[in-house]
């Protein structure tokens, strides 16, 4: 194992921060389980692009299936879903990083032709050949796990012994298969999140985030507004904002690299609290005066 993940460096772009990235989440779904469809339709999803740029995200994440069960969405309706946006966040901000949420290699390519940077393969591998894509393309790669899950089944909850070493065993041979198969290593990110676990699993992989940041591989975290959030703290949707951010920091600290978030300046501002305790960032504005 590697001691110590170097810089990012996505399909030619070097992110480099004074802190964590922002990873904005941008759904071009009708269904999506936190905005139920807010930016399905094409200016909504111009207006939240411009909105995760202004308010610092380094990436924005578009996905255009959603995880849960729902209506048939084939590839060729998910390429017209995406593919579009990719082409209006290239042409209006060609520096910023574009990732895609899907498991399809047909829309991974598509969407890397229109300029995509990043495949966010949130379906652990279940179409082999999206790597070879990201291999093709230059583009980079998330490893993620989901305990055998295949994309948009119901939820359900494998038996594991050990949830953190699963989760570990599986992303980090992804990373090595992905490397091998001649996907940028430097593009290649772990998720120590995923589908496929329930509340206490989730809290158990993120006392763990120490374990997957010593393998080497930059470590991003789906934290965003998630379910085992809301049953940590007994709330409902819309108030899962403040241990969403709980859980950022704890994982900031930890080193993970990466945060997909769907509140963008909130997140920044914690990612950046945590830098100016524990890695010397700078404040924005400092005075003399102790208030």
């Amino acid at each position: 194992m590697a001691e110590a993940a170097g810089d990012l460096v996505i399909r030619g772009r070097r992110p480099v921060r004074d802190r964590a990235l922002v990873m904005a989440i941008v759904n071009r779904t009708p269904d999506s389980f936190y905005d139920r469809g807010a930016t399905f339709t094409d200016e909504p999803a111009k207006a939240a692009i411009e909105r995760a740029v202004a308010e610092g995200a380094d990436m924005i994440d578009i996905g255009g299936v959603a995880a849960s069960p729902g209506d048939d969405v084939d590839a060729d309706e998910e390429i017209r879903r995406v593919v579009p946006t990719v082409e209006y966040i290239r042409e209006r901000h060609p520096d910023i990083i574009i990732s895609i949420d899907t498991w399809r290699h047909e829309v991974g390519a598509a969407a890397c032709r229109a300029g995509a940077d990043l495949l966010n393969d949130a379906w652990a591998g279940f179409d082999p050949k999206l790597i070879d894509v990201a291999a093709e393309y230059g583009a980079g790669y998330v490893c993620t796990h989901t305990g055998g899950r295949e994309p948009r089944s119901a939820p359900v909850r494998p038996d594991y012994d050990d949830v953190v070493a699963a989760v570990l065993d599986h992303t980090v041979g992804l990373a090595e298969l992905a490397e091998a198969r001649g996907v940028p290593r430097e593009g290649i990110l772990i998720d120590a999140t995923g589908f496929g676990k329930n509340t206490a699993d989730h809290l158990q992989l993120l006392r763990a985030v120490p374990r997957f940041v010593a393998t080497g591989w930059p470590v991003l975290m789906a934290l965003s507004n998630k379910t085992f959030v809301g049953e940590t703290l007994g709330v409902g949707l819309g108030e899962r904002l403040a241990g969403t951010l709980a859980a950022t920091t704890i994982a900031a600290q930890a080193g993970a690299r990466v945060f997909r978030a769907h509140e963008v300046e909130p997140t920044r501002h914690a990612l950046e609290i945590v830098a100016s305790v524990f890695d010397g960032r700078p404040p924005a504005r400092a005075s003399e005066w102790i208030a």
